[in-house]
């Protein structure tokens, strides 16, 4: 047998009804707030964020954007000379990274999205093919670097000078990091 309390409407035949769960293991307490006119939920209520889950309740706390200023070509280990923009609304927030000569530290410890836009061009063209790939590459001990991730692109019938396209007047070449959460 279930139980269920029913609540009828004083006019127009409505009603409200509340069942207790189908077995014993499934306690639940619904507490009722002690207010004056018995009011649970409004457009106007607020909901405590200290009730959301941490990463929720405190929104995106890290986030930067850094562009690169130089055009490189060839094979580069590190692009360098990097810059946050000065163009238009691309402020960061949090204290932001730091960068020297083009490795990045964190701010803080945590879960990080990485992403990393190049605009990659050949020079010259004839029929042997063009490979270029860019890696993010991380370190824990400031020596030791391993690949978290990679990306390429084949210019089919090129051979020449691949070049990594920077420039500080508008998003090239860029990275945005931003911080989701605690690890």
């Amino acid at each position: 047998m279930t139980a269920k309390i029913k609540l009828n409407a004083a006019s127009g035949g409505g009603s409200v009804s509340i069942q207790a769960p189908s077995s014993s293991s499934n306690n639940r307490v619904i507490a009722l707030p002690d207010i004056a006119d018995g009011t649970l939920l409004t457009s106007q209520s607020t909901l405590d964020s200290t009730k959301l889950s941490p990463a929720i309740a405190a929104g995106i706390q890290q986030s930067d954007i850094w562009r690169s200023t130089t055009s490189h070509q060839g094979n580069v280990s590190t692009l360098a000379n990097w810059e946050r923009p000065d163009s238009g609304n691309q402020g960061y927030i949090g204290s932001g990274m730091s960068n020297s000569s083009g490795t990045f530290s964190f701010p803080s410890t945590g879960i990080y999205q990485i992403q990393f836009f190049a605009h990659i061009y050949i020079h010259n063209t004839t029929s042997k093919s063009q490979r270029c790939t860019i890696d993010i590459r991380f370190t824990t001990n400031n020596s030791s670097y391993g690949t978290v991730a990679s990306g390429h692109t084949n210019f089919g019938g090129g051979q020449g000078f691949e070049y990594i396209f920077g420039s500080s007047s508008s998003n090239q070449t860029y990275a945005i990091f931003t911080r989701h959460g605690d690890t």
